[in-house]
């Protein structure tokens, strides 16, 4: 999130060298026969069997001693080829005359000693012969046609002033020299380099600084030497040979990599280029030796801008701390980067600073650094990351007088809030904040500054906003990544917030509210939680669907089910419910109200029809037949006892007693009456089942009062049940008067069945016709009541 501003420093670190072989590897990894990695494999020789199409060959940290024609002249189309670290002792340049898209070509670290010179292909732009075992410079004439040369790098113990003028013209971007085993001789050697950006020397690591050589460049912008061991007598050495390279205004960037030095050799080194036209000094790999005590330092005018020392090794272990420490805090520069030092402390500058960068990563800094500082007012970026920063209070006072402070990383240390230490003293400017890599927990959000933009808090203990927090109407981006988030947060607190990152926590059903909320966001990084795939989710993966895929960084990919175990792995645009089983509204709706409906209709079909009546009709017939089941067959052979059983309202009981029974009576035919063959002690039901069974024929007299009499009704059912039961035709219907329709209530729809599908004999009015009705009626029950005992038996 906070960028080192010395990024855009030039430096000598061959980058173009990185781009233009990794950028040959791109270009072919699609394809892996174009690709040919055969290092360290114990080659004593080149393969035969390389496929014709090879374009990148790497052949390193092998065992080649030799290189033939015949190698490589089929691989019409290499571009790329890799032979260092072998035993190559000669080499023949007219080998390559048939690789004609040969680009790179490093014959670094062998045993070269001489070359063949012949014309080379125009096309190459990387050619290392450095860390060889040449005498002089290996510079062909030929040379000077490789026209796109951009990096050339040689070796040699001897050198003389114009070995380099067949390639005088080039103009190159790096040379890399390698003076491991330059030979010393009495006379003074010289070399003058022309047209080259970058120079970079290299010395023998373990030899004390000797050469002296006079080395010339024109429009050198960047030089750097490596291996450089002085002590506070050959000091004077290195410093003679840098007169004639640093004097240039065109040189910039100075870096030394891998120093060994006293610190007095070291403070005349920053004196030597304190007046000097470079900007940018770079230290890597230092080392200090024998004693650390006061040395002078004049703070004159300077250009340089930026000191960086990276890697410090300090092997004197008595020192004074303040004699260190002043050299660098008084220095009037704008940039300073002292990182993995282990230093534990820095001075507060004694006079009003120039310092605006000061990067002092993986040190041992404690809160007691800059406390009280007045003179860092025009800082405006702090980098405290890897250090023993325990207190987020006394961090935040640190800054209270860093007025133009914009910038502050204190990631990767031990820091903690304490709500009772009262509140943060932050400076005002500071709008980037990077708390990561802390202890931090949900009591930082109220130890943050006023007008705070960019706050990085991932990789700490917190687990929820506290809802109350205050004062980050201007916060724009925020990473809460890897911390216990249970809950995706919204934008009430942040009204300005425009890039959210929140991933690796432990949010599992995020809410679709977080899009309403945050009208602003356009960047959000949400993926790796453990979502738990339920209905919850189905708006949150609506929501996401909806937004533009450059908002939700990492979809889909990042985005997977984490319960339950059947949808593990799942990623969420694949997740699928149906709305039945999320909707409850609907599913009451599909489910109850359609029950609601049926017991409704099965309620009102109940009362139309009087069910529970039939129901309890219907148990008390099943009752008397099992028990009928149980009589004895000789009970059986005289249950027929009447020819008749007569059913009536008692409102037709005049008719029936006057007219109906007289007249059948006389026929000797046997009429069951309730008033006088009911059993006593029996129930109603009881007796009227009892007496349809032991009758054959049932004769029902109809007439609106019949249709309005229960019992009748429950005589009728009987008598109806018991003519399927039976498979008789047991059933006689007297109309003795007319009955409407409209009249018959629903309860008695086998009474309208039964009129509607049997015939019946209707009571004449005219006593004319009453003589054929008592015929008709005598002879639909004439029958021998023994006769139909024995068929039953």
């Amino acid at each position: 999130m906070i960028k080192d501003k010395e990024s855009p420093i030039r430096s000598c670190h061959f980058v173009y060298i990185v781009a233009l072989v990794f950028g040959t590897i791109i270009q072919f990894s699609d394809e892996s026969e174009f690709v040919v990695d055969m290092s360290k494999t114990s080659l004593i020789h080149v393969p035969k069997d390389l496929p014709p199409k090879t374009k990148v060959l790497d052949l390193s940290q092998n065992n080649i001693s030799e290189l033939h024609l015949s190698d490589i002249s089929f691989l019409s189309g290499l571009r790329v080829l890799r032979l260092s670290h072998n035993r190559i002792q000669g080499l023949d340049i007219s080998i390559f005359k048939f690789n004609h898209d040969l680009e790179y070509l490093d014959l670094s670290h062998n045993q070269l000693q001489k070359i063949s010179c012949h014309p080379i292909t125009t096309t190459l732009k990387h050619l290392d012969l450095s860390f060889n075992d040449f005498d002089a410079l290996p510079i062909c004439k030929e040379f000077g046609n490789l026209t796109q040369l951009n990096f050339l790098g040689l070796s040699a113990t001897k050198l003389q002033q114009l070995d380099l003028l067949p390639i005088a013209h080039l103009h190159l971007s790096c040379i890399l020299l390698d003076l491991e085993d330059y030979m010393k001789e009495n006379k003074k050697e010289s070399l003058q380099i022309l047209n080259t950006k970058k120079l970079h020397l290299v010395f023998h690591p373990n030899s004390f600084f000797s050469v002296q050589v006079d080395i010339s460049a024109n429009s050198l912008g960047c030089l750097q030497l490596t291996n450089i061991k002085l002590n506070d007598y050959n000091c004077q050495v290195l410093l003679k040979f840098l007169s004639g390279l640093t004097g240039g205004p065109t040189l910039l960037n100075f870096t030394l990599n891998h120093m060994e030095t006293t610190w007095k050799c070291l403070v005349k080194v920053f004196q030597f280029l304190w007046p000097k036209p470079i900007e940018y000094l770079n230290i890597y790999n230092l080392t200090i030796v024998e004693s650390i005590d006061e040395e002078v330092f004049t703070y004159y005018k300077t250009t340089l801008k930026a000191l960086k020392i990276e890697h410090i090794t300090n092997k004197v272990f008595i020192f004074s701390q303040t004699a260190l420490y002043t050299v660098f805090s008084e220095m009037n520069i704008l940039m300073l980067t002292i990182s993995d030092t282990r230093f534990i402390h820095m001075l507060c500058p004694q006079e009003p600073s120039t310092f605006k960068f000061l990067n002092f990563t993986q040190n041992s800094f404690t809160d007691s650094v800059f406390q009280n500082c007045d003179t860092l007012a025009r800082l405006e970026t702090l980098i405290l990351q890897k250090n023993e920063l325990k207190d987020l209070f006394k961090t935040s006072l640190m800054t209270k007088d860093m007025l133009s402070l914009e910038t502050l990383d204190v990631s990767w240390n031990s820091l903690e809030y304490d709500r009772s230490n009262g509140n943060c003293s932050w400076v005002g400017s500071i709008v980037v904040l990077n708390l990561s890599s802390n202890a931090l927990t949900d009591s930082v959000f109220r130890c943050l500054p006023p007008r705070i933009k960019v706050l990085d808090l991932h990789n700490n203990r917190i687990r929820s906003i506290p809802k109350d927090v205050t004062g980050l109407e201007t916060l724009q981006e925020l990473n809460l990544a890897s911390n216990s988030l249970a809950h995706l947060p919204g934008c009430g607190i942040f009204s300005s917030l425009s890039i959210l990152i929140i991933d690796y926590n432990s949010i599992s059903n995020p809410s679709a509210d977080f899009f309403q909320s945050c009208q602003k966001i356009r960047s959000l990084k949400v993926g790796n939680n453990p979502f738990q795939c339920s209905c919850e989710l189905r708006d949150f993966i609506q929501s996401v669907g909806q937004v533009s895929s450059d908002v939700v960084e990492g979809w889909p990919e990042s985005y997977k089910c984490d319960y339950p175990e059947s949808y593990k792995g799942t990623p969420l645009k694949d997740f699928q419910v149906s709305e039945l089983s999320c909707n409850t509204a609907l599913l009451i709706v599909t489910i109850v109200v359609p029950g609601l409906v049926l017991a409704v209709a099965v309620t009102v079909l109940c009362i139309y029809l009087d069910l529970p009546w039939y129901l309890r009709m219907v148990c008390q017939w099943t009752q008397t037949r099992r028990r009928a089941r149980n009589v004895p067959l000789e009970e059986l052979q005289r249950t027929l006892q009447f020819h008749a059983f007569i059913s009536y309202s008692e409102h037709d009981s005049a008719w029936v007693k006057n007219e109906l029974i007289p007249n059948l009576e006389k026929e000797d035919i046997r009429i069951c009456l309730h008033e006088r063959n009911f059993v006593a002690g029996k129930s109603i039901v009881e007796n009227i089942i009892n007496c349809i069974e032991k009758s054959y024929k049932s004769i029902f007299v109809l007439s609106p009062n019949f249709v309005q009499s229960e019992w009748c009704h429950y005589e009728l059912y009987f008598a109806h049940h018991n003519l399927f039961h039976e498979g008789s035709d047991n059933l006689i219907l007297i109309l003795l008067d007319p009955i409407p329709q409209y009249s018959i209530p629903s309860s008695y729809h086998k009474l309208r069945a039964l009129m509607a599908q049997r015939t019946y004999l209707e009571w004449p009015k005219e006593k004319s016709k009453h003589g054929l009705f008592w015929a008709n009626l005598r002879a639909s029950i004439n029958i021998k009541l023994m006769e139909k005992a024995a068929e039953i038996h």
